[in-house]
């Protein structure tokens, strides 16, 4: 498969909708640790929509991420921009894969702790909660970088579509 000179429009859409989902998992956080507080203190925890908010916007995660994996398998990803060092095209590359992989093990870890209750899935979510902050704040400065300092267009490839 040739790789694509760009990301479609539908990749576009589900980045920045995943995007924003992201962010307001992370909004959504204080509501979700006290609810688990209560469970973790024998209460029930009231219903709340901004709990119910967080549940829906991890499994949205989960399912946009894996549309997302797929869609790069069956229509790929454009290449590195040609300036970039073999290294940091193997970083980003690595940064991208473990973007993936804690937009799956995130809402995974959530549903296993909150519908089964588990306190070691509560504990890994956590963990990872500041592990995909860590690489979301790499991702975002990467692409700053990519626009401000390197101007090599990489960013706008996340803005418009080229297929």
């Amino acid at each position: 498969m040739t790789a694509p000179k760009g990301y479609s429009a539908r990749q576009i859409r589900l980045h920045w909708i995943v995007t924003v989902l992201i962010v307001l998992q992370f909004v959504l956080h204080d509501p979700m640790s006290e609810a688990w507080d209560l469970i973790e203190d024998g209460q029930t925890p009231a219903s709340h929509w901004l709990v119910l908010s967080h549940v829906i916007g991890g499994v949205l995660v989960l399912i946009f991420a894996l549309w997302r994996l797929a869609l790069r398998a069956t229509r790929g990803v454009p290449p590195p921009p040609d300036t970039e060092p073999p290294i940091l095209a193997r970083a980003a590359h690595f940064g991208h894969l473990s973007l993936y992989a804690l937009m799956m093990a995130m809402p995974l870890s959530g549903m296993v702790a909150w519908f089964a209750g588990l306190e070691p899935a509560a504990e890994v979510h956590e963990v990872l909660r500041i592990v995909l902050l860590a690489l979301v704040a790499g991702h975002v400065l990467a692409a700053l970088w990519h626009h401000f300092w390197l101007k090599d267009g990489l960013l706008l490839r996340m803005k418009q579509p080229l297929d």
